[in-house]
This record gives C-alpha cells, sequence and structure tokens, in this order.
C-alpha cells in the first residue's frame, strides 16, 4: 500500500484547485475542504500502521533514488503526519464554526474564497516537508507553506496583519536563501541532495566541510523552529492573525522547523559535532522564552512565548542525541502540537467571549462561562507538565537523558529545564486567576460561546488529553522510532534498495522494507 504515500500531499492540493472553483460557495468550500483533511487523516493513520513494518518509499514517476525525487514514510513522518492532520481537521472545523458566527453577527472580516484553498495548499505544503526523502524536496515545501502562510497570516488586511506578515515574509525569506545556499554547498560537495545519499557521502567529506554544512542547515532550521536568538519574530508575528491561523501555525509550523533538524542532525551528521552548540541554544531558548512570557499582559503573546520556550525541549533532546533524548523528544513534539493548538484555539474562545486576550480586561470567566474555563485548565496544566499528564511524562524523559549525559552542560540545561516547567506554571496561573477569576474590571458583553467554535477546540483539547492515556503505546512507538533514526540502515536502506545507489532509471515505482507490500 506504498501508493497511499503521495496522498497527503496531492489530495489536499486537487481539493486546494476544486475550492478555489467554489469561490462563491462557502458552503461547498467548506465540504471539500473537510472531506479532504479527512481523507488525509485516514491515510496519515493506515501509513502509520504501515510504516511499523519499515519505511515505505514511493520513487515519482518510477524514477529510482537518488536521479527521482523519493518519498518516503518512516515512523517519525508518519507519526507527525497523523498528528498534524488531527489539528488541521480541528482548526478547520473551528475556522467554519467562527465563520458561521462572523455571519450571524455581520462580523465578517475572513474572505473565506481565498482561505480554504490556501487552507489547503498549507496542508500539502506541511505533509510534503514530513515525507520529502531530498533536501530540494523539503525547500519546495517550505516556500508552499511560507506562501501559504502569507496569505492567511494577513486575512482581513488590518494594519497591524500586514505588519506582522511583512516581519514574518522577510525572516522566512531569509531563512529559505540560507538553506538554499545550504543545498548549493552540498550539492556542491556531494553531488546529491537525496537523504538517504548523503546519509553515506556526507560522513566521507572532511571534518571542517562537515561541520560547515551542518551550521548552514540549522542556521537555516533554526529560524523555521524559533530558537533563541533567532525567535524574536515570532511573539510579534502570530498574535495578530485570526485565532485559527495563530493556532495552527504555533502548532505545526514551528515544529516542522523541528522535524527537519531531527532527520538531518541525525540521518546526515550522527558524529553530535555540534551537540554542545545544541544543548546551549536549547538552555537559552527555554529560559529567555519563558523570562518573555512571564512578562507578558496578554494572553496571546504569553502563549507566543511559552511557544518558544518549549521549543528548547525540543532542541535539547536533539542535542543529548540519545536513544532516551530522542524518544523522549518525539513524544514532546507530538504532544506539544497538540497541547498548543487547543491552548490558541480556547483563547480564540476567551477572545470572542471577553472581547479582548488582554489579562488586565479580561476577568470572571470561571463563572459566566465554566465550561470555557475547564477546555483552558486542562490544555494549560498539560503545558506545565502537571502529572500525570502527557507534558509532565514527555519531560521527564527529557530530563532523565540529560542526566544520563552526565556533563556539567548536560546538568545546566536539565537544571533550566526545570525552571522553565516552573515559571511557565507560574505564568499559567497568573492568566488563569487574571481571565477567570478576578472581578473583571468592566461588564463583558453578553456574548454567547458559538458551539461551532467550542466543539472542535474540546475536541482537539481531547485529542491532547489521549496522548496521556496512550502514553504507553505512543512512547514505545517513539523508542522505536528514534531507534530507526539513530540505526540510519532502515531509512537509507529503504531508499537506496540494491542496483540504486548510483544513478539509474527503477521500473519498481515502490519499495518497503522488512516484507512490506511494494
Amino acid at each position: 500500500m506504498s501508493w497511499l504515500a503521495p496522498l497527503p500531499v496531492v489530495v489536499p492540493l486537487i481539493c486546494a484547485g476544486l475550492a478555489l472553483t467554489q469561490a462563491r460557495r462557502p458552503r461547498v468550500q467548506a465540504i471539500i475542504s473537510l472531506a479532504a483533511l479527512s481523507v488525509v487523516l485516514v491515510v496519515a493513520v493506515m501509513l502509520m500502521v504501515q510504516a511499523n513494518s519499515g519505511p515505505l518509499v514511493v520513487n515519482v514517476g518510477g524514477w529510482a533514488a537518488p536521479v527521482g525525487i523519493a518519498l518516503v514514510v518512516d515512523r517519525l513522518s508518519a507519526l507527525m503526519l497523523v498528528v498534524s492532520s488531527v489539528v488541521l481537521l480541528g482548526v478547520l472545523s473551528y475556522s467554519i464554526g467562527q465563520r458561521a458566527s462572523d455571519v450571524e453577527s455581520d462580523d465578517d472580516e475572513t474572505p473565506v474564497s481565498v482561505f480554504h484553498p490556501t487552507y489547503l495548499v498549507l496542508a500539502a505544503g506541511v505533509a510534503n516537508a514530513f515525507i520529502s526523502g531530498d533536501l530540494f524536496n523539503i525547500y519546495v515545501a517550505f516556500e508552499i507553506v511560507l506562501g501559504a502562510s502569507f496569505v492567511l497570516i494577513t486575512l482581513g488586511a488590518t494594519g497591524d496583519r500586514i505588519r506582522a506578515g511583512t516581519i514574518y515574509v522577510i525572516v522566512s525569506l531569509l531563512s529559505s536563501v540560507l538553506f538554499l545556499v545550504a543545498i548549493a554547498l552540498i550539492y556542491g560537495a556531494t553531488g546529491t541532495l537525496n537523504l538517504a545519499q548523503l546519509g553515506e557521502r556526507l560522513p566521507e567529506l572532511s571534518s571542517g566541510t562537515q561541520l560547515t554544512l551542518q551550521v548552514m542547515l540549522l542556521l537555516a532550521f533554526a529560524i523555521k523552529a524559533a530558537i533563541f536568538p533567532l525567535s524574536a519574530w515570532l511573539p510579534d508575528s502570530y498574535p495578530t492573525a485570526p485565532a485559527p491561523v495563530t493556532a495552527v501555525f504555533a502548532g505545526l509550523l514551528t515544529k516542522v522547523g523541528v522535524y527537519a533538524i531531527i532527520r538531518t542532525q541525525v540521518l546526515l551528521f550522527p558524529g553530535g559535532a555540534l551537540d554542545d552548540v545544541l544543548l546551549w541554544l536549547a538552555l537559552l531558548t527555554m529560559v529567555v522564552g519563558i523570562l518573555g512570557a512571564v512578562a507578558q499582559d496578554d494572553l496571546k503573546r504569553l502563549l507566543s512565548f511559552t511557544l518558544v520556550s518549549h521549543i528548547g525541549y525540543m532542541i535539547f533532546g536533539i542535542a543529548v542525541s540519545s536513544q532516551v533524548g530522542l524518544a523522549a523528544t518525539i513524544f514532546y513534539v507530538a504532544h506539544h502540537i497538540t497541547v498548543q493548538t487547543a491552548l490558541f484555539l480556547v483563547t480564540g474562545l476567551i477572545e470572542q467571549r471577553g472581547g479582548t486576550t488582554s489579562l488586565a480586561k479580561l476577568g470572571g470567566l470561571a463563572k459566566i462561562a465554566p465550561a470555557l474555563a475547564i477546555i483552558f485548565f486542562v490544555p494549560a496544566m498539560n503545558l506545565a507538565g502537571i502529572p500525570p499528564l502527557s507534558g509532565f511524562l514527555g519531560k521527564v524523559g527529557l530530563l532523565q537523558a540529560g542526566v544520563d549525559l552526565g556533563t556539567p552542560l548536560g546538568y545546566a540545561v536539565v537544571a533550566a529545564g526545570l525552571l522553565t516547567s516552573l515559571l511557565t506554571l507560574y505564568a499559567i496561573i497568573k492568566a488563569w486567576n487574571k481571565a477567570f477569576w478576578q472581578t473583571a474590571p468592566a461588564s463583558l458583553p453578553e456574548v454567547r460561546t458559538p458551539k461551532g467554535m467550542f466543539g472542535p477546540a474540546a475536541a482537539i483539547v481531547a485529542a491532547s488529553c489521549a496522548i496521556t492515556f496512550l502514553a504507553g503505546p505512543l512512547y514505545t512507538y517513539a523508542d522505536n522510532a528514534a531507534d530507526d533514526l539513530r540505526a540510519r540502515s532502515p531509512y537509507i536502506d529503504a531508499v537506496l534498495v540494491d542496483g540504486e545507489r548510483g544513478d539509474g532509471q527503477s521500473n519498481d515505482a515502490t519499495t518497503q522494507t522488512e516484507g512490506g507490500e511494494g
């Protein structure tokens, strides 16, 4: 069933075109978009099951790697597809509910004829980044995501959104230029951009050349992932976008950068030459990000800074580069995607109910909207890492990896992780007290929370809780994915099968290792 691999990219692109033809029929566009992402979710689950038997590889056009473009679905990319599909579908449902609410209140600021096709293109770009088997195709995926992101972040064309979109695009273009230069250097040094073949050829280069290429890639991906000191753009860009756009950006887009770092650092540069640098970056990202969150009095900006700080946990696990560290990182990425998305969706409901996200102007929501209080409290405690929630489990794994490292720097990052967790709890409790417990400085508007928005937000909260209930099998899956990543051979052998390690053409369009279907 390897033919399923391209569908998470192909289906949204085809349906984006169909949605564009229905520009004057928003309900039809919504149906097309929901159907497309539902199909993608089903396909992603099937791919996750299939990937348990070994990586699935599709050689586009029947041209065998490394000549052709390879799409590769291993355990890591399959998990990312499933989690991202859940989030994309939930946020889409939320946006449809918001659209219905805006129409009823004559506050329709979102051009739906543009939103649905662009959102589907974004979904295709994210999926393409996860399953691409060569660096240039990952670059193409990033550019697809960038183009769609600019449209989504500037919906409504307000001054703040145009400014934020401009900042976002400039920073993203800088990342793209760095990535493109790195691609050119890598091709010049190795003669290939196929990830599997690079995994064999890059270790043969001199240590200085390897380090230069590694630094170039890391710089490009660090901007995408919002790693300090390349993270200043994020808190100024995300909060101005519409609630569903902010939610999907916060949940997914930075994790695309984290995924790229995991894939390249482990597969292409297994020597760990920059591990200490990554540990320092993880420490600074955690501490600076959470200090920024503590200082905020706006809920969206507070959550944006916590997003930055918790990227540091993921970089921490990558830097340790042990089995325990990578497994904990993979688990934590899945956890953080759902939790951060849930919090931004609920923040959109708070803004809709209270008319603002300024904590100084909110209050009393626990009394007038108790259900809203509950669906904020649960993911907030999960983000802070309160046991036995998934945030606690992921952080325990990461801290254990740091302790196992046994170096002064490792212990320093463990201490920073503990401090970040405590300050996250402090920031979240401060937000909770101001928004839900304190007396509102002025009477809040009499606005009912739309069911079409509340339901999808609650569903994403439930999905974040499901990670806790399924923590055992999910952590085992993450551990197996980490084992494959560190071994490197399952990925390389699946792509470069016998007779295909040089240039050439193959009549077989698909392969799967360990007895899978081809």
